[in-house]
């Protein structure tokens, strides 16, 4: 299954308005917001089933791949860390991002990163499932991010998708009421973990 993600060529020109940049810069600490494409989204913070699935896949691969603890290690793994990407910038904050070390040997000393990752992995809910699909897809396949990760905590499956040249190919689908259980999903498939842990209450 493919899906073309290119961004037209004349959005990559312009750059935010002052006054979305000024309404992004004055939200309180902590609030769930993008700018995407030149508008400003706020979203309602994820509720406690998004907030722990994404906690335990972040902990299933932050051993062996960020630690290198019976894995390959070689990867910086972060929690909701702030994109800032392309000429605009769309500003926007996964869930989960990876980037290889040879990329990114150490954390830059910004509140934001410019680099954008090797893998991005975003926790679909009722509110935000539209963007990550599109808007963010789109950016995230213009701005080179070789894998991106979907995964669904009500449904309890993960889309595995490759960019392959600005489109995203799905190359896996998991779903723990289908009976996958230990699974491999590139670009982290040196290991096998449960997918069904993602989803414990």
């Amino acid at each position: 299954m493919m899906r073309r993600m290119d961004e037209p060529a004349r959005a990559l020109s312009e750059t935010n308005s002052a006054e979305v940049e000024a309404a992004y810069a004055a939200l309180p600490e902590g609030t769930a917001a993008a700018i995407l494409d030149g508008e400003l989204y706020v979203m309602t913070r994820p509720r406690p089933a998004h907030l722990r699935t994404s906690s335990c896949l972040g902990g299933e691969l932050y051993g062996p791949f960020d630690r290198g603890r019976g894995g390959p290690g070689g990867w910086i793994i972060l929690d909701e860390p702030e994109l800032h990407l392309g000429r605009r910038p769309d500003k926007v904050a996964p869930d989960l991002a990876g980037w290889r070390r040879e990329r990114l040997p150490a954390l830059p000393d910004t509140a934001a990163f410019t680099l954008a990752p090797d893998w991005i992995c975003e926790v679909l809910s009722e509110g935000t499932e539209r963007l990550d699909r599109i808007k963010k897809a789109r950016i995230y396949a213009r701005e080179g991010v070789a894998h991106y990760w979907l995964v669904h905590p009500l449904q309890r499956t993960l889309e595995v998708m490759r960019n392959e040249g600005g489109l995203w190919v799905t190359v896996a689908g998991f779903s723990v009421e289908d009976g996958d259980a230990l699974i491999r999903a590139e670009p982290f498939d040196a290991i096998e973990f449960d997918l069904g842990a993602l989803f414990t209450a």
